[in-house]
């Protein structure tokens, strides 16, 4: 071996050392099945897109990758589980507004960090949300419910599944003057089948988990929160038409944990904006009448972070306080 080629592979050394110090952090990924968490019960808008995402990223990356549900307490259970799992890309969240931006806001001792403990990978969709009644229900707009409601100061029950959905509706109720009594439930099924059969007056969930039973004529739906009219229900008015700065979305971010390496959520997210801008992606968002969040990591960390300090001027401007 000559000098020159000698001096030639002294230099490539550290080169291929620590490109292969590199790998070794994140060796062939994935190599086993993914799971993602959804802390919600099956049936959510956001236990519904997650499914979406499992289905064809599980194609995309040629691993099993499942859903599972681990409802309660607002989401934070299924949080807690995932901020304890290894930091390997083998365990997601499928996040939502509730316990990424709402929880840091009404939740007192929250037991994880959503800025500082996730990450994400990318946005995946926002939702408008419905005020529905019982179909037989003497309210037959949103201006007959909040006049009750005024005229019965916490008489009529408002059932919620989520902290958020809670936030909406105090909010609702800090503009038109009114009070409601707040019902928690730990699922959105349970609270509509609730609904539909009168035991509560009105609930707040996503149209996407109302649509059925508003359909087939057990709920009515009074107003969708967005900034138009929901393509299903274009009949049903928006709350911005009686209170133009009312305007509130559902939205779901994929997370993963902060130490997850960055090679593997890039990786993640690569996959998920092809899955959300794909012909199926496109038409799923229009079949469950959502909007695509698709925004990239950095992206949507900005989201959230906004998010949250919308929320907290929402939470301040209603006299909500954590509890």
């Amino acid at each position: 071996m000559d000098k020159r080629e000698f001096l030639r592979l002294l230099a490539a050394g550290p080169l291929s050392a620590a490109a292969a110090g590199a790998w070794a952090k994140s060796p062939a990924y994935p190599g086993h099945p993914i799971r993602i968490v959804s802390p919600f019960a099956a049936g959510s808008t956001s236990d519904t897109s997650a499914r979406f995402i499992a289905q064809h990223l599980s194609m995309a990356l040629k691993q099993p990758v499942t859903v599972e549900n681990q409802p309660g307490a607002d989401g934070r259970i299924g949080m807690q589980n995932v901020k304890k799992a290894p930091a390997d890309g083998y365990t997601l969240v499928a996040g939502s507004w509730t316990n990424l931006a709402v929880n840091p806001i009404l939740i007192k001792d929250l037991p994880y960090d959503p800025l500082k403990d996730f990450k994400p990978v990318a946005g995946i969709g926002r939702s408008m949300l419905g005020f529905s009644v019982p179909a037989n229900s003497e309210f037959k707009t949103l201006k007959d419910l909040l006049a009750a409601a005024k005229s019965r100061p916490g008489k009529l029950n408002c059932g919620n599944f989520g902290a958020g959905y809670r936030l909406a509706a105090e909010c609702l109720s800090e503009l038109a003057g009114v009070q409601f009594t707040h019902v928690p439930y730990r699922t959105t099924g349970q609270m509509n089948t609730d609904l539909a059969g009168g035991q509560i007056d009105v609930a707040l969930d996503g149209v996407t988990s109302m649509a059925t039973l508003a359909q087939s004529g057990q709920l009515r739906i009074l107003a969708v929160t967005g900034e138009q009219r929901h393509p299903e229900f274009p009949n049903v008015p928006t709350v911005k038409e009686s209170f133009p700065s009312y305007v509130v979305y559902g939205w779901s971010a994929l997370m993963v944990r902060s130490e997850v390496p960055d090679d593997i959520t890039e990786l993640l997210a690569q996959h998920v904006q092809k899955i959300l801008t794909s012909k199926e992606g496109q038409e799923f968002a229009s079949r469950v009448g959502s909007d695509l969040l698709n925004r990239t990591t950095g992206e949507m960390r900005k989201y959230q972070v906004a998010q949250i300090e919308l929320l907290r001027k929402v939470a301040h401007t209603a006299g909500i306080k954590p509890e």
